[in-house]
């Protein structure tokens, strides 16, 4: 279990793309990428791998799984939300553990 919170609107989002996907897991992890470093990665998966840790949603069908080594490296205390305008839509992240982000939002540091 994490500490890892999301919106309403992130799990109504993240129900959708996963029933899109036809898988019954999303996994979020990170990957080194970007002018900062790190970026968030969504990845459909059939299940966890066997350290991946489980993230409590108040979605039915919603089941998320997080790398082990990413929480405790950079994903403990995160918040997820959906934001949309007439322009846009993205999840937006509140993450405790970034020391600072790239120019174009994409990716972040972590002291």
């Amino acid at each position: 279990m994490t500490d890892i919170t999301l919106t309403p609107a992130a799990c109504s989002h993240l129900a959708k793309e996963l029933a899109k996907a036809e898988q019954p897991w999303f996994r979020l992890s990170l990957r080194e990428a970007g002018c900062s470093g790190l970026e968030y990665v969504w990845q459909p998966v059939a299940e966890p791998q066997a350290d991946d840790l489980i993230v409590e949603t108040d979605h039915d069908t919603l089941q998320i799984c997080v790398d082990r080594g990413d929480y405790q490296r950079a994903l403990q205390g995160l918040t997820i939300d959906f934001e949309q305008d007439l322009l846009s839509s993205a999840l937006t992240y509140r993450n405790p553990n970034q020391t600072g982000t790239c120019g174009c939002g994409i990716s972040f540091t972590v002291g």
